[in-house]
């Protein structure tokens, strides 16, 4: 395998259009992507015909516009290239086929924005992100919007967001003397995974409807030993992952790292970083390829967050950084942070967005799988605070409470072995439970679920951390003593956002109630979570970035708290379907055969002893028929919940329903180490996580 050659190959990129387009097309397109300039459209037709003149070379026969609707997966609707002339056909791509799409936007999430009856929507090219030839088929990545305007899915807003803080941070800069032709916030997605066994995946239920385990006991080994965690990969996973690594690769995913995460059965790809409207694409494009590349090895990728209880969920680690085209970091300290003013600024401004706007960032990762992960087992409490380690730490401190810094620096690593190099030791350490880590030029946002959308979250962190420049550069602006004014300010909002640092451990008992006390949100509920994003704060700093307008922001909303009712709903007939078709008769055979060989017994000789028998038959029953009344109940809370109002429904699956599913879990479970494994009706958890050898 020939790497730097096959890397890409299937991607319309920077190498293809040099060798496709006439210069002039090429510059103008380039000056879009790179600079943010209008596209030109008159050089549409030129970039259709050379963009379907490779794809055809590629084996594609269609194309298609590949869109992220508020569904949080990918949409696409394939046309082929032919067009009649005469009696044959030809193959043709138009300029206006390539600029503009039109899907119908009634079927799609709207949060009320559009009516049924009102279909029309359009998608359009975002030259920034590449095309890509995958199946047969030429992807053009485009934003998907309504007929009179609103945006309908997760890129619009997202290229907004960019917009907005390279406008701002530019302004910062511009400040300080550095000039810039664009601000780019970037993105490397850490990616975790289960793989089981796709022939034991097959036959349970819950999986194949929900994602994840609606009932099953913990297997007798978990991942206590912390044995798999960077341990040997499997022969078959190491094929699985080397034939995920060779598709992503030509797809131009700078796949990087893979390993065994610390569950069993549970894995890990982190990419490069690359700017965060690619990262967004690449990411939904790897969750796809992971699921395809694991069925062509019978395996099924499970991306829930949580799929087993009781050992580790799986999340999305959101390595967050701002940098110029000239590859200037905004969020590197330098040799020397406490002289470096812009630093300290920059990192105000992101303190303080965290604090002002932990409402809408603990919301932008709230779902009902992530609900399970938060709070345990590597995941992050769901309370949003700020990590910033020794060096930062000190330098915060001193700056509070108006000391001089003395500086933490890093110092060389060693075991003590002669044989052994000296190694370049970190000035700070990494905070596992921390929501959001400082970890040396980045922020590491550590609350993402395995199989969220990652553009929610980052429309999140541009726009407040936008906002808070704008601030500053209207505050700035103008200042004879820059050094002064800007030294000024990160004191003051240091002071008043302190409350939102927590460098220790998050897992803590302590935390909670210290939490509580500095005023800091714990909404551990999706439910809980996103009310907040109604509150008129939290619309305006949307509105006022130019990211959503108010209509939008509300709309969206009600599409997550609606996609949390509609799959909280989903697992609860799910579940009762299991109890009442499948684990309440499979109990009540065995019982019957227990009852059947104690009879047999008493039968032969009264005297033969059957109590433990007969302790299991009666713990069985009992446990048989709580099943079934607890079963009855959940049937008679969902048939009183109004799906159509959300914050009621949402409040009712999270308080009412769930306490509900989770006795019925805890009996089910029960059961399940009491029933003889030949009347057991589905795999238990053994059979899952230890099905890939």
């Amino acid at each position: 395998m020939n790497l730097p050659q096959m890397f890409g190959e299937n991607v319309f990129n920077d190498q293809v259009q040099k060798e496709t387009l006439p210069s002039e097309v090429y510059k103008l397109l380039r000056a879009t992507i790179e600079s943010g300039k209008p596209l030109d459209v008159s050089i549409a037709g030129t970039v259709a015909s050379a963009m379907k003149k490779w794809a055809v070379s590629k084996g594609a026969t269609h194309y298609t516009h590949w869109f992220q609707p508020l569904t949080g997966l990918t949409a696409e609707k394939h046309d082929s290239f032919i067009e009649p002339e005469g009696d044959k056909v030809i193959m043709r791509l138009t300029g206006k086929s390539l600029i503009v799409g039109e899907p119908d936007a009634s079927s799609f999430p709207s949060g009320g924005s559009r009516a049924t009856y009102m279909a029309r929507g359009y998608t359009a090219w975002d030259p920034t992100s590449p095309a890509f030839v995958k199946e047969g088929t030429l992807y053009i990545p485009t934003i998907f919007v309504s007929y009179t305007g609103e945006t309908l899915d997760k890129k619009s807003p997202l290229l907004r967001s960019m917009t907005a803080i390279d406008k701002q941070a530019k302004r910062v800069l511009a400040l300080f003397g550095k000039t810039c032709k664009k601000v780019s916030t970037t993105v490397g997605p850490e990616q975790e995974y289960f793989l089981v066994d796709e022939d034991v995946y097959e036959k349970r239920k819950d999986l194949r409807l929900t994602g994840r385990t609606l009932f099953g006991a913990p297997a007798s080994r978990g991942q206590e030993l912390e044995d798999h965690y960077f341990g040997v990969l499997k022969p078959r996973i190491v094929e699985y992952m080397h034939d995920l690594d060779k598709e992503l690769w030509s797809y131009g995913i700078l796949s990087k790292t893979k390993h065994n995460e610390v569950a069993p059965a549970q894995h890990e790809m982190a990419p490069v970083f690359g700017t965060t409207n690619i990262a967004v694409d690449n990411n939904m494009l790897t969750m796809e390829i992971m699921k395809k590349v694991a069925h062509k090895h019978h395996l099924a990728c499970l991306l829930h967050e949580k799929p087993f209880e009781g050992i580790n969920g799986s999340g999305k680690h959101n390595n967050w950084s701002m940098s110029t085209d000239a590859g200037f970091n905004l969020l590197d300290p330098g040799e020397e942070p406490e002289k470096n003013t812009l630093f300290k600024l920059v990192l105000a401004a992101v303190i303080k967005s965290v604090d002002d706007y932990q409402g809408i960032l603990r919301a932008s990762v709230a779902s009902a799988g992530n609900d399970h992960r938060l709070g345990a087992n590597e995941a992050p409490p769901a309370i949003i605070s700020v990590y910033l380690g020794d060096q930062l730490g000190a330098l915060v401190d001193a700056i509070v409470k108006g000391v001089d810094y003395i500086p933490v620096k890093a110092e060389k690593g060693s075991i003590g072995v002669p044989e052994s190099p000296i190694f370049p030791k970190d000035a700070t350490d990494r905070n596992r439970t921390s929501p959001f880590a400082f970890t040396g030029n980045k922020f590491e946002f550590r609350m993402l679920g395995s199989q969220a959308n990652v553009a929610d979250a980052n429309i999140v962190l541009n726009t407040i951390v936008a906002d808070a420049f704008s601030q500053f550069a209207d505050e700035l602006d103008g200042k004879e003593d820059l050094e002064k004014a800007a030294n000024a300010i990160v004191a003051r909002e240091l002071k008043a956002h302190r409350r939102i640092i927590f460098n220790e451990d998050g897992y803590g008992p302590e935390w909670e109630p210290e939490a509580e006390r500095r005023g800091l949100l714990n909404n551990k509920t999706t439910a809980d979570a996103v009310p907040v994003c109604f509150e008129e704060k939290n619309i305006d700093v949307f509105v006022r970035q130019g990211v959503y307008t108010r209509e939008e922001a509300i709309a969206r909303a009600d599409i997550q708290l609606e996609n949390y009712t509609k799959t909280i709903n989903i697992e609860a007939l799910t579940m009762l379907e299991m109890v009442k078709r499948d684990i309440v008769p499979s109990v009540s055979d065995f019982v019957a055969e227990l009852c059947s060989n104690v009879a047999a017994k008493k039968a032969v000789c009264e005297e033969i002893p059957c109590s433990g028998e007969k302790e299991v038959i009666m713990q069985l029953a009992t446990l048989n028929d709580e099943v079934v009344a607890l079963s009855n109940k959940l049937e008679g809370i969902l048939k009183g919940i109004k799906m159509d109002e959300v914050l009621e429904s949402s409040q009712a699956m999270a308080h009412k329903v769930i306490p509900v599913m989770e006795e019925i879990r805890k009996k089910v479970d029960k059961m399940e180490t009491m029933t003889s494994s030949d009347y057991w009706p589905y795999p238990t958890y053994f059979d899952l996580l230890y099905s890939v050898n």
